[in-house]
């Protein structure tokens, strides 16, 4: 009987979701396949893995300051090297899909690919539409973190996905939030927060308009933390609009439960997303949640508004709306967040987790 093998491909990793669930998925996966290895350019992370799982990259750090598209390629080079080497084995794709599923089918081998966000984000132009929808075609299987994507995978490219939920470990989140915080929060003062890369997907544009419509209306601050090529266009906004004194940009954090924790709304304003992690990690701590009703994940999480408030992509001006009514009317919404917290069995962290183990094993 042969060994079962599989590589998890990942060629850029950073701070994010997507990461996240890299991280908790291969170090699950290490107790149920013998063979497994991971390939990534980004060498800083290592320490991330279990010593069971083989880390494959180049040699230099130097490596490890490029692009990630150019990641992308070097990673594809290492995965070429393994698959000259052995084809019995598998391949979980968490990044980089298209040209791994060419690659994988050139040798011949299985290869699972996990989509991180939604075909709205990604499949536009026409020319590249076609070639997603043949490409994924050729993907042994696809997982997708929602409902609603799955349903888009299936109306747009008439492909079916499996739809497995992230796995969300609440112990670890509640524990990390008593972590203190040199931060001082208000408690005269409606403390809002939002946490993303501050990239054009994540749309804090909106979420400083929305302050500028608020901003002699209610008392509030703002934290928006995180990193990304936006940063200079939203401080200049701020700057531009008079929103120093309500307004503060971090860094990101590796560990923001405690400011979210603290928080009394966290607003995601995304134009498209998968499942996003952070609207998870908000109900575990129990704060209230306006968000985006964006393509996909956060209308499934907040049960089509019952959990917490959406606005459509961009509506800045309703996204004020929302925040003032919150002001005005805190114990109205303290119901919104215990049915949200309430039903966060559906990320149960051991049942997802067997999933992916049983998609991974169905191939092997």
């Amino acid at each position: 009987m042969k060994q079962k093998k599989l590589i998890i491909f990942m060629p850029s990793i950073g701070d994010g979701g997507v990461e996240k669930n890299l991280f908790i998925i291969s170090n699950y996966l290490k107790d149920k396949i013998k063979d497994i290895k991971l390939i990534s350019i980004s060498k800083k992370f290592k320490s991330k893995f279990h010593k069971k799982i083989k880390f494959i990259s180049l040699n230099s750090n130097f490596w490890d300051k490029l692009g990630r598209r150019k990641k992308f390629f070097l990673g594809l080079y290492l995965l070429f090297l393994q698959l000259i080497k052995d084809r019995n084995i598998a391949v979980l794709c968490f990044q980089g899909n298209l040209y791994c599923i060419v690659l994988c089918k050139i040798f011949g081998v299985k290869v699972i690919i996990r989509s991180n966000s939604a075909p709205e984000g990604w499949s536009q132009n026409f020319f590249k539409f076609l070639c997603y929808k043949y490409i994924l075609s050729l993907a042994d299987k696809i997982i997708v973190n929602s409902f609603d994507f799955r349903d888009n995978f299936r109306s747009k490219f008439n492909l079916d996905t499996t739809c497995i939920y992230n796995p969300l470990n609440k112990n670890e989140i509640i524990k990390n939030s008593k972590i203190q915080s040199n931060l001082r929060f208000s408690k005269k003062k409606i403390n809002l927060i939002n946490v993303g890369r501050l990239v054009d997907q994540k749309d804090q544009i909106t979420l400083l308009k929305a302050a500028n419509e608020i901003k002699d209306k209610i008392d509030f601050n703002l934290i928006i933390m995180g990193k990304g090529n936006e940063k200079k266009n939203l401080e200049r906004f701020k700057n531009e609009n008079g929103l120093s004194k309500y307004v503060k940009f971090i860094n990101y954090n590796k560990n923001p439960y405690n400011l979210i924790k603290r928080s009394d709304v966290f607003i995601l304003t995304s134009t498209y997303e998968g499942l996003p992690n952070v609207l998870l990690e908000t109900q575990v701590l129990k704060t209230y949640i306006i968000s985006s009703n964006c393509p996909t994940g956060p209308r499934e999480i907040l049960m089509n508004g019952k959990a917490g408030s959406l606005f459509e992509v961009g509506d800045y001006k309703k996204l004020s709306k929302l925040i003032i009514s919150f002001s005005k009317k805190k114990k109205f919404y303290k119901k919104k967040i215990l049915l949200g917290y309430k039903n966060l069995s559906r990320f149960n962290y051991t049942k997802n987790l067997d999933k992916y183990y049983e998609v991974v094993n169905s191939l092997l």
